[in-house]
């Protein structure tokens, strides 16, 4: 018996998964969850072997976050993202943390019962229109890169250092544990940045230390 999670702050996403997998003999949903933390805190307490996450939450960064927890985790699950059409960018960082796949919420039931039971044997899954999406991502990335580490360059190493572990999906109190600074120096440091580069939010942040090539150095 497979033992599933799903996370979608979307009552309607949820149910219509609680439904695709109500007649597979040989999936057992064994939680669900409506936000980031409790995605982690599910995983953490019933041991999935299969986790479908909705990349985007109810904060910009709670799919990604809630990521890196899980495969953080002593014996994580598989995981695959649940995106849609306008989440390229997002797709491109959850690829970089080690997702296990990308599925578009609208996918059939068929399809989603054999992503699952591929994810659970150890294999990878990916929806066709994703990945020619993210092949026109990776392209478009490459353009960005010289641009982005010219922003980087204008950084101090200590912000530097910030937006690389912004990029690998760390709290403020993560980040100050891992740099020895207190939680409100953080806040302070990641503001600034923030402001220097002209990031609306913390995604925007990591998309620039990916692209820049800050996480291949890690």
């Amino acid at each position: 018996m497979i033992k599933l999670v799903f996370a979608d702050d979307e009552e309607l996403v949820r149910s219509s998964l609680r439904g695709m997998m109500g007649g597979a003999p040989d999936i057992e949903v064994v939680g669900e969850a409506s936000d980031g933390r409790s995605a982690v805190e599910t995983a953490r307490r019933v041991h999935p072997d299969v986790m479908l996450l909705d990349i985007k939450m109810r904060a910009p960064d709670d799919g990604i976050r809630a990521l890196r927890a899980i495969l953080a985790l002593p014996t994580p699950p598989a995981v695959a993202m649940l995106t849609t059409f306008d989440m390229d960018e997002y797709v491109s960082l959850a690829l970089r943390l080690g997702a296990n796949g990308f599925l578009l919420k609208d996918i059939e039931p068929a399809a989603l019962l054999r992503a699952v039971r591929d994810l659970a044997r150890g294999g990878a899954v990916l929806d066709p229109g994703v990945a020619a999406r993210m092949v026109r991502a990776h392209r478009e990335g490459q353009r960005a890169a010289q641009p982005a580490r010219k922003l980087l360059a204008s950084l101090s190493e200590r912000e530097r250092e910030v937006v690389a572990l912004i990029g690998q999906g760390l709290s403020n109190a993560e980040i100050g544990g891992k740099l020895h600074l207190s939680e409100a120096t953080v806040k302070g440091y990641v503001s600034a940045v923030l402001s220097k580069i002209g990031a609306a939010n913390r995604v925007q942040a990591a998309l620039l230390a990916y692209r820049g090539g800050l996480l291949d150095q890690l």
